[in-house]
């Protein structure tokens, strides 16, 4: 297999807010408009499987890099949340796109962003699709329908990343004092602390990935939203997460995921309570829109033609 092309989708890039330039891949002008958002620790790049495919069939494919990832800006105002995310990312599609409505879908934070988007501005999204992300809703609500609470990720043993990430990442940073370290630091999520199920991601393609996170300010950056579930970073404001997502789509989920908590399948039903699933997706795991990106483009499809 050849390692994937970095320069499969042209780079597009626009000012959207604040001093701030999105990069991000366009392609399928004139089609229906599908927002892909990205997670931790990905960027533009974790849709190099659905872009094409979803262009193809008739979709105006929008993928950015978030802020402060992959070729896009660092922040000059210092906010890397959810809602500074979800702000982004609506004067992008709306404001400098033009379009009124739109399809999103996402996984991990761009499950989270896309929840934001769907309540912030109702009516902007037509659509969602959310995998292997975290549904954040009122807890009276999950005790409401019998969910027991979330464990708690902090104190997982294989939760060390995300307690340094959010409570030591200065530190954290200056250990990680070389391109490389940075580099083998996100590798891991990739493969031996098993987000995905295996066999999905050869060496090569764990490079590809790895690549943007070689700068130690972008890597700092791409911590934020964890410094912001420990208290530790300013938010821009507080994110509309707490009540269900109205929009219909669909919720998927692959199970060989090592990060996402078992009862998100449970949670989602909660959370997105008029889009069909969730349903399960044999190996796969965090990284669904990779790993089985197949299946998510024909789900897509179907969902939205």
């Amino acid at each position: 297999m050849t390692s994937p092309d970095p320069n499969a989708f042209p780079l597009h890039r626009a000012e959207v807010r604040n001093g701030v330039s999105l990069a991000f891949a366009h392609e399928g002008q004139g089609g229906v408009p599908i927002l892909l958002i990205h997670g931790y620790p990905e960027t533009r790049r974790i849709w190099w499987r659905n872009i094409g495919p979803l262009a193809e069939a008739g979709f105006e494919v929008i993928a950015p890099d978030l802020r402060g990832f992959g070729d896009s800006d660092l922040a000059p105002d210092g906010f890397y949340d959810v809602t500074a995310y979800s702000l982004d990312l609506y004067a992008l599609v709306h404001g400098v796109l033009g379009h009124e409505h739109c399809a999103v879908v996402g996984g991990d934070l761009g499950g989270v962003i896309l929840h934001d988007l769907a309540l912030r501005y109702p009516g902007f999204v037509t659509h969602v699709c959310v995998f292997n992300t975290l549904v954040i809703l009122h807890d009276h609500l999950f005790e409401a329908a019998g969910i027991p609470p979330d464990d708690d990720r902090a104190s997982r043993p294989t939760a060390d990343y995300f307690r340094r990430q959010g409570q030591d990442a200065d530190a954290l940073l200056a250990e990680l004092d070389t391109p490389a370290r940075r580099r083998a630091w996100v590798a891991d999520m990739y493969g031996h602390r098993l987000w995905a199920a295996p066999g999905h991601f050869t060496d090569d393609d764990v490079d590809f990935m790895t690549e943007p996170f070689a700068d130690a300010e972008r890597l700092r950056a791409s911590w934020g939203s964890y410094e912001t579930a420990f208290g530790n970073r300013a938010m821009e404001d507080v994110p509309r997460l707490f009540d269900p997502c109205p929009q219909p789509g669909l919720v998927l989920y692959g199970p060989d995921d090592n990060v996402v908590p078992r009862s998100f399948p449970d949670r989602a039903r909660l959370g997105f309570p008029n889009c069909v699933g969730p349903f399960v997706l044999p190996d796969a795991g965090h990284f669904l829109q990779w790993e089985q990106a197949d299946v998510l483009n024909r789900a897509l499809v179907a969902l939205l033609h």
